[in-house]
């Protein structure tokens, strides 16, 4: 079933645009700088709750990300589509400087034609589907109004990881459920721990904030 997904994924329900969008979706690259400007922009312009999100978010990605999902991967070690089909298509953005000057060039598509032997890789689950999901969630439960929103984007990568040949539908599938279970159970971990000892080290501030999410 999963070889069939990929198939109308990554062969079948595709297009130059969308070739260059779903690269564009997936690159760690493109997005590096964004993020990094978005991340000091609420450090320094946000208020408490923004801050208390941004602090929650980085242990989750960085304990979930850099160590749960990396740990599960070198465990599985379940090679990616492209490592052990051939004709998968490869599809990334042309190399630019700055990187940004990809998005008005056609995305790059290789074939793929792995080495005979068997194949291992970190496939299992999605780094791509966990941090975004992991984001998305976090974001839902501090500002609940909209930040549900923010799932369609993460669908989105997690969509272009299967159209780039990078990962199996299960891949994804894990990667997102693991990415909200590590952020709710982030936020109520540190919730638990404010509520409770944030007084002992921060009194004017407890007293003003009484929970990370008001």
């Amino acid at each position: 079933m999963e070889q069939q997904i990929l198939n109308l994924t990554n062969q079948q329900w595709t297009s130059p645009g969308l070739d260059l969008l779903m690269a564009a979706m997936s690159s760690r690259a493109l997005w590096t700088v964004p993020i990094l400007v978005t991340v000091i922009l609420v450090a320094f312009l946000g208020g408490f709750k923004a801050r208390a999100m941004l602090v929650v978010m980085i242990i989750a990605l960085g304990f979930g990300g850099g160590v749960i999902c990396d740990q599960i991967k070198k465990t599985v070690h379940r090679p990616r589509p492209r490592e052990l089909l051939a004709g998968v298509r490869c599809v990334e953005l042309t190399p630019t400087h700055p990187i940004a000057l990809a998005l008005f060039k056609p995305a790059q598509v290789k074939i793929s034609d792995p080495a005979p032997g068997p194949a291992t890789g970190h496939s299992f689950p999605s780094a791509h589907s966990f941090n975004n999901f992991c984001f998305g969630m976090i974001l839902a439960l501090f500002y609940r109004r909209w930040g549900w929103l923010y799932f369609f984007p993460a669908s989105l990568v997690a969509y272009s990881r299967l159209y780039v040949g990078a990962h199996w539908l299960s891949d994804v599938i894990a990667g997102a459920l693991l990415g909200c279970g590590i952020a709710l159970l982030t936020v109520i971990l540190l919730e638990w721990f404010w509520r409770h000892y944030s007084r002992k080290f921060m009194p004017k501030t407890q007293a003003t904030h009484p929970t990370l999410l008001s």
